[in-house]
């Protein structure tokens, strides 16, 4: 079985949105899998492997705060403003709308994870690990990792030994796991051409995954069968 890799996660805020939620933004009580492999495939990420989270350790004491903010209702995306004459933003006058945002406050985590090499890698797993440490002691990345939101900055670094989980344990219900990827059934790209309109494109389909979640004594752990049945691709 592989080593477990281990990095801290901390920041001002944090917000990893309830998917039921469909207009005012809720965030489960702790970081969600698909959020805390996001955040390491942003520190590093190879087609080589992939990362599977295993356990999610809670180091400060939950606590929630809202945001109330000024959004915009409608979608922006060049295509629709090339409709427009090339006006790319909407009119925020006609298209404004309050949103409320209950987010997490003061947070910090250890994420602890594996690397899975794929079917095609040829180089040894110690290769991708050192690859990992180095850029955490370095504080290298090849985008800047979040909490949820992109606006919510997230720091990392390595452990120093301090690190406790709360003492806190609760039922968290069903928390996401990840998106999961679906091929097409042909093992192919398809396209599928309409008269007088560009082709579709059809990659295949995603659909998100769930599971009972429990924190116990401050840690969440993600169990190995979600990976073993192909929860993520």
């Amino acid at each position: 079985m592989p080593e477990l890799l281990e990095v801290k996660i901390w920041g001002d805020m944090a917000c990893f949105t309830r998917p039921e939620m469909k207009v005012e933004r809720v965030s489960y009580e702790v970081m969600t899998p698909s959020a805390a492999r996001g955040i390491l495939e942003s520190i590093f990420w190879k087609p080589e492997f992939q990362w599977q989270i295993k356990e999610i350790w809670v180091l400060n004491p939950i606590r929630h705060f809202s945001i109330l903010r000024n959004e915009i209702t409608s979608r922006q995306s060049i295509k629709a403003a090339a409709a427009k004459g090339g006006n790319y933003y909407a009119d925020a006058g006609k298209n404004r709308a309050q949103r409320h945002t209950l987010a997490l406050k003061n947070v910090a985590y250890v994420i602890r994870a594996r690397q899975k090499l794929a079917q095609h890698t040829k180089d040894p797993l110690v290769k991708y690990k050192e690859q990992f440490l180095r850029r955490i002691n370095k504080g290298q990345y090849f985008h800047h990792p979040y909490l949820g939101c992109r606006e919510f900055s997230a720091c990392f670094g390595p452990l120093d030994g301090s690190e406790k989980p709360i003492s806190f344990s609760d039922d968290l219900g069903l928390l996401l796991f990840d998106m999961v990827y679906k091929p097409h059934p042909k093992g192919k790209i398809k396209f599928l051409k309409h008269d007088g309109k560009d082709p579709e494109l059809i990659k295949g389909e995603t659909h998100p995954v769930f599971f009972q979640a429990k924190l116990v004594n401050g840690i969440l752990k993600v169990p190995d069968e979600l990976y073993n049945k192909g929860g993520h691709a």
